[in-house]
C-alpha cells in the first residue's frame, strides 16, 4: 500500500460558480481540500489557475506541479481557521526586520546594505507610513510600538488567500518590509528576492559558492516568486 499513488481519473477539469466564489469540477465531481473542505476559490482567475493545474496532470498526480492548488488548500484548511494567529506571527517580523540589522564590517558589506536596504526603508515610510530604525549588530533592539501597530493592522487586513501568499513572502525573505513591497509591486519580484539574500550573495562573492546552499536558495526563490504571483492573482476579481 505504501507504493500507491493517486492517478488521474478525469477527462476535464472545469471552473463552476459556487456560493462564495468558484469551485473546480473533475467530470462533475467537486474538488475538496485535504481536510475535506470544499475547494472554493475567491476569484475566477485563481480558479482558472487551479483548474489548469488539474488539467495538466498526466498519469500519476504530482502535487509538486500544482503550486496554486497547494496554496489554496493552505488558505482554506490552515490560514482561514487561524487567521489572527498567522497575522500576529507575520507582523512580529517587523520588530526584527532583516533590512534593519546591519553589519559592523567589512566596509564593502556595510556600504552595500546601506545602498540597497535604505531605499526600501525610505519606500516603507512613503508607501506604508512606517519608519523602522536600523541597528548595527545582531542584538535585538525593539522598534517603536506605534510603527509596529501600523504594520500589524495592514497584515491583519489581508484575507485568508492574501495572507497565505504573504506568509511565504515574509517567511522566505525574513522581512516584513520586503513582503509588503512585493504585495504593492514596489520592485520586480526577482530584485526583492535578491535584496533578501544580500548577505549570502556577498559571502558567495568573497568565499565562493556552496552547491547545497545554492540549491536550497533556488527552492526558496521559487517559493517566493510563486507567492508573488499568488498574491497578484488575488487582486483580480
Amino acid at each position: 500500500m505504501s507504493d500507491w499513488k493517486a492517478k488521474r481519473f478525469w477527462k476535464e477539469a472545469v471552473v463552476v460558480p459556487s456560493t462564495g466564489g468558484f469551485a473546480i469540477e473533475l467530470d462533475g465531481r467537486l474538488v475538496k481540500t485535504p481536510a475535506k473542505r470544499p475547494l472554493i476559490l475567491p476569484t475566477e482567475v485563481i480558479a482558472d489557475a487551479v483548474a489548469a493545474e488539474w488539467q495538466a496532470q498526466e498519469g500519476v498526480i504530482k502535487p509538486q506541479t500544482m503550486p496554486v492548488t497547494k496554496t489554496a488548500n493552505a488558505a482554506i484548511d490552515k490560514v482561514s481557521v487561524q487567521h489572527a494567529e498567522v497575522a500576529d506571527m507575520l507582523a512580529a517580523y517587523g520588530d526584527a526586520d532583516l533590512t534593519c540589522y546591519r553589519a559592523e564590517a567589512p566596509e564593502g558589506l556595510v556600504a552595500r546594505q546601506t545602498a540597497q536596504w535604505d531605499p526600501m526603508l525610505d519606500w516603507a515610510e512613503q508607501a506604508l507610513n512606517v519608519r523602522l530604525q536600523t541597528r548595527v549588530g545582531v542584538i535585538h533592539q525593539p522598534q517603536d510600538p506605534v510603527e509596529l501597530r501600523k504594520l500589524s493592522a495592514r497584515t491583519h487586513a489581508f484575507d485568508a488567500f492574501e495572507l497565505t501568499a504573504f506568509h511565504d513572502l515574509v517567511s522566505l525573505s525574513g522581512s516584513l518590509i520586503l513582503g509588503f513591497a512585493a504585495t504593492l509591486e514596489a520592485r520586480d519580484p526577482q530584485e526583492l528576492w535578491n535584496l533578501s539574500r544580500l548577505d549570502e550573495i556577498w559571502q558567495a562573492e568573497q568565499w565562493g559558492h556552496d552547491d547545497d546552499a545554492e540549491a536550497m536558495a533556488a527552492l526558496k526563490m521559487a517559493g517566493f516568486l510563486h507567492a508573488c504571483r499568488m498574491f497578484r492573482l488575488c487582486q483580480f476579481n
